[in-house]
């Protein structure tokens, strides 16, 4: 007899939606972008060529529809990892467990999720207004640590050099078959998912914080010979879970501010439309 999950654990609506993003799994595409800003889902959706589902529950919107014969959903996450670790398990549910019997089934389903966002270069020569395809996501803000998975590599001695005592990071990998799918000369790099955007970014305000030099530390560092490029709240989180359930995943960057130059764009929509039409062309080529 197959696994059943407690009515505890999978809570679900009353219309047998998943509890905070309210979709059934019909509702869903295998491939599917993933944006932060509620707003920016119509940005995405717009070059459907039709549009079927149409949801909204709290901060998660999801449009799912047709580019051409490719099905795909976009859905918005909302801010930071606390809001991915509730919508990659959804995601999970979605494909994984039986929503009326709550056993699991036994067939995997091979979700692809793109993360389209805006995010910070830690380097003066990433220009703002650029794109950056994510390779490798530095988690600094802890999540994956409350999951048993393998990482893709053992970066806890960065806590020291980042003088991060209270946090444990951790490294996952972009999917090679969707870093195949952008162009080979495009920015790459290591993408780092801060805990927050203000203290946990480095950025003081009227109050003090307690690692001022957290950007120059972060630009300094290298893994295997690769530089830390970028940081933003959600893209290491989205590779670890996407691990764990066994998704590919990548995120494609909008880099917006430079923190090293201290510039920050004065076209950011422009940008970020750019990054979602390169993005959909790449993806459905």
């Amino acid at each position: 007899m197959m696994e059943k999950i407690l009515a505890s654990e999978l809570i679900l609506n009353s219309d047998g939606s998943v509890y905070h993003l309210g979709l059934l799994p019909s509702d869903i595409a295998d491939l599917i972008i993933l944006v932060g800003d509620p707003e920016r889902v119509t940005q995405v959706s717009k070059y459907f060529d039709h549009i079927e589902i149409q949801k909204h529950k709290r901060e998660f919107v999801t449009h799912t529809g047709t580019i051409g014969a490719t099905r795909l959903s976009v859905i918005s996450t909302g801010i930071g990892t606390d809001n991915i670790d509730i919508v990659l398990n959804e995601l999970d549910i979605l494909c994984h467990i039986d929503l009326g019997s709550g056993q699991i089934k036994s067939h995997k389903q091979d979700l692809k999720l793109v993360r389209i966002g805006t995010s910070g270069a830690l380097h003066a020569d990433i220009e703002v207004d650029s794109m950056l395809i994510t390779t490798q996501g530095l988690g600094l803000d802890n999540l994956l640590w409350y999951y048993k998975l393998e990482h893709d590599a053992d970066v806890s001695y960065l806590a020291a050099e980042l003088s991060l005592d209270f946090v444990k990071p951790y490294l996952f990998n972009s999917s090679e078959e969707l870093l195949n799918k952008f162009d080979a000369k495009s920015i790459r790099g290591i993408t780092a998912t801060c805990s927050g955007f203000y203290g946990p970014q480095g950025r003081q305000l009227r109050k003090a914080i307690t690692k001022p030099d957290l950007v120059s530390k972060l630009a300094g560092i290298k893994i295997n010979g690769n530089r830390v490029t970028n940081f933003e709240m959600e893209t290491a989180a989205i590779l670890g879970m996407s691990k764990l359930f066994g998704f590919k995943a990548i995120a494609v960057n909008a880099i917006v501010a430079n923190r090293a130059t201290y510039k920050f764009s004065k076209n950011a929509q422009q940008t970020i439309e750019k990054t979602i039409s390169y993005t959909l062309g790449s993806l459905i080529a």
